[in-house]
C-alpha cells in the first residue's frame, strides 16, 4: 500500500513557521536595539524603535507619553549625560505573534544606573509589557508599559556603599 503525502501543505506550513520565527527574531532584535540605544545615549536610534504615530508609553515615575518624540525629549534631558552610566539587560522574552502585523510581548529588565555626579547607584527590576506593529516590513514598538518589581538606591559617596532606599 502506497501513502500519498501532500507536499504543498507541508511547504506552506514550513513557510508559515519560518515567517513566524523571523518575525519573533525581528522583535527581539528591535527590543535589544532599544535597550542599546538607551545605554549608548542614542536618541535617534531610540526614536526609530517606536511607531511614528500616537502610541502608549507608561514608564511609571519617568513619565507617560503618547508620541515617541516626548519619550526622546525626556531621555535626552535626563539620561543623555556622561555622568549617567546605564546598563539595561532585557531577558526572558515572551513574544506572541497575533498576525503578520501585530504582536505582544513581555520582557524582564535588570537595570542599573551609576550617577557619577550624585554618587548614587540605582538597581531596578521591572517587566515591560509591549505591543508591536509591523510598519513597511519593519517591527516597531506601539505600546510599552513598565511594572516595577523592586528598586534599590545606594549612596556610593563614601568608602562603603550605603543603602538609601529599598522597595
Amino acid at each position: 500500500m502506497t501513502v500519498k503525502t501532500d507536499r504543498t501543505g507541508s511547504l506552506i506550513s514550513i513557510n508559515q513557521r519560518l515567517t513566524r520565527l523571523e518575525a519573533i527574531d525581528a522583535i527581539k532584535t528591535l527590543k535589544a536595539t532599544y535597550l542599546m540605544a538607551c545605554d549608548t545615549k542614542d536618541p535617534a536610534l531610540m526614536r526609530d524603535c517606536f511607531i511614528d504615530d500616537e502610541l502608549v508609553i507608561d514608564y511609571g515615575p519617568v513619565g507617560q507619553f503618547n508620541h515617541r518624540e516626548q519619550l526622546v525629549e525626556i531621555f535626552t534631558e535626563i539620561g543623555c549625560h556622561p555622568h549617567m552610566l546605564e546598563s539595561h539587560h532585557g531577558h526572558n522574552p515572551i513574544i506572541e505573534l497575533i498576525d503578520d502585523h501585530y504582536a505582544k510581548g513581555s520582557w524582564e529588565l535588570a537595570y542599573q544606573v551609576l550617577n557619577s555626579r550624585e554618587k548614587t547607584l540605582t538597581q531596578i527590576a521591572m517587566i515591560y509589557r509591549d505591543e508591536y506593529c509591523c510598519v513597511d516590513g519593519h517591527w516597531k514598538i506601539s505600546t510599552s508599559i513598565t511594572q516595577t518589581l523592586s528598586t534599590l538606591v545606594y549612596d556610593i559617596s563614601g568608602e562603603q556603599p550605603m543603602l538609601v532606599h529599598a522597595v
